[in-house]
C-alpha cells in the first residue's frame, strides 16, 4: 500500500514566508503600515487602501467560526479521496476571514471559538477547547492504493 499522498502548495518567492511559518506552526498574516488593518490570504498590497506598506506579522492563532459545510463529494483529487471533511471561514482574532479546514470531534456550531493547528505545514482549525496535544485526526483517505 503506497504511503498517503497530499498536494500540498506550492510556495513561490513571495508566499515562502508564510509557507515556511506554517511549517513550523505559525499562522502569519499581513498587517498594512498607511491603514494599520490586517489581512488574509497574503498579498503585496493592502486590499484596503492599496499601500504597498505591508508587513508579516505572527497571528493569535485564535479564530471564531462564520460559516461551515460538511463537503461530502469533490472530485478533484486528492480531496475527492477524503470525504467527507469540513470546509470552513473563520474570523481571525486579528479581523481577517481565513478559509479552512475544521477538525476534530466537536460539533460545528456558528461563533465557537477555534484555534489553530497544522497539518502537514497546512493551517487547519478545532475548537479552541481541544487539547493541543492531541494528534491531528489525518484526513480520512479511501479507496487509494
Amino acid at each position: 500500500m503506497a504511503a498517503a499522498r497530499y498536494d500540498l502548495p506550492e510556495a513561490d518567492v513571495f508566499t515562502r514566508t508564510y509557507w515556511d511559518a506554517a511549517a513550523e506552526g505559525r499562522l502569519l498574516i499581513r498587517r498594512c503600515g498607511a491603514c494599520a488593518r490586517a489581512h488574509h490570504y497574503p498579498r503585496e498590497f493592502c486590499p484596503h487602501c492599496w499601500s504597498e506598506d505591508v508587513a508579516w506579522e505572527d497571528a493569535s492563532g485564535l479564530a471564531t467560526l462564520y460559516t461551515w459545510s460538511v463537503v461530502h463529494r469533490n472530485d478533484l483529487p486528492p480531496f475527492g479521496e477524503r470525504t467527507p471533511y469540513v470546509a470552513a471561514i473563520v474570523d481571525l482574532a486579528e479581523g481577517p476571514r481565513m478559509p479552512t479546514e475544521l477538525v476534530g470531534d466537536a460539533e460545528p456550531r456558528i461563533g465557537m471559538a477555534l484555534a489553530v493547528a497544522f497539518r502537514d505545514g497546512i493551517p487547519v482549525f478545532r475548537a479552541a477547547a481541544a487539547d493541543p496535544a492531541t494528534p491531528l485526526p489525518p484526513p480520512v483517505r479511501t479507496g487509494v492504493q
